[in-house]
């Protein structure tokens, strides 16, 4: 009877420890999952820089993120989310990359660091075409649209005596504007020459809003990562790929 019970102890034990490798093994496998994968957070309502076509998400952010991903030997995985919950998704480590036409400010530069700039950007404004607004200037005391957490958001907070409603998605603000439930709205000019050119009665001023930058955002803490990124960055720049991945979006104005 002994002999039986020291056994069946033996057994139990052999499996726990089993138990115990396997799960460290799986744990080990996981992390290094983890580690090949690069997790971009994004807004998919940015055409043309993130968009959904079918079910994928596409543009230039993501053609991005894929070649700079490429370069670093990992994959890309893409987390969709509201723009506002970009910059907190990946300051908290939930991911890797914020790539959303994200611009460079000092209030976001609190929260994240930025790579080189990737892009130049221009915020414009969206009217009515027999809107009596015809520049900047003549947005103080008006009702503006932007979508909540861009610059555009930041930046009509301190027009004159305007009354700012800010939008979930850029598309909403356009639509409240052709519905005359705003007069005017402040946003990014590629994602607006997309929505112009699906809507009617509207058009984007000659005169720009502000002038902005592009660059990818990274955790504060994570400067391994960010020497990599940027590393990447320099090569696709002096190959001429980031300029094809631009060119196959947004085209010259001469073509």
């Amino acid at each position: 009877m002994k002999m039986k019970k020291l056994v069946s102890v033996l057994l139990v034990a052999a499996c726990s420890v089993s138990l115990v490798a396997c799960g460290g093994k799986k744990e080990e496998e996981k992390k290094a999952e983890e580690d090949k994968t690069l997790v971009m957070a994004t807004n998919a309502e940015f055409p043309p820089y993130e968009y959904y076509e079918g079910e994928e998400v596409v543009g230039i952010d993501v053609d991005i993120a894929k070649a700079v991903a490429e370069e670093l030997g990992m994959e890309l995985k893409i987390e969709d989310m509201a723009f506002d919950s970009v910059i907190p998704a990946v300051s908290s480590g939930k991911a890797d990359i914020a790539l959303a036409g994200l611009t460079v400010t000092d209030e976001r530069k609190e929260n994240l660091n930025f790579t080189d700039t990737y892009a130049k950007a221009t915020q414009v404004i969206i009217v009515k075409e027999d809107s009596a607004i015809a520049g900047p200037d003549d947005l103080e005391g008006k009702k503006i649209g932007v979508q909540l957490g861009t610059t555009g958001d930041l930046y009509a907070s301190d027009i004159k005596d305007a009354e700012v409603e800010q939008y979930n998605k850029g598309f909403e603000a356009v639509q409240a504007t052709m519905q005359g439930k705003i007069d005017a709205v402040i946003i990014d000019s590629e994602p607006a020459k997309e929505f112009v050119a699906e809507a009617e009665g509207l058009k984007i001023l000659d005169e720009a809003f502000t002038e902005e930058e592009y660059a990818i955002g990274i955790a504060k803490d994570n400067d391994e990562l960010l020497e990599k990124v940027n590393k990447a960055l320099k090569t696709l720049k002096e190959s001429g790929k980031l300029d094809e991945i631009v060119a196959e979006y947004i085209k010259a104005d001469a073509e």
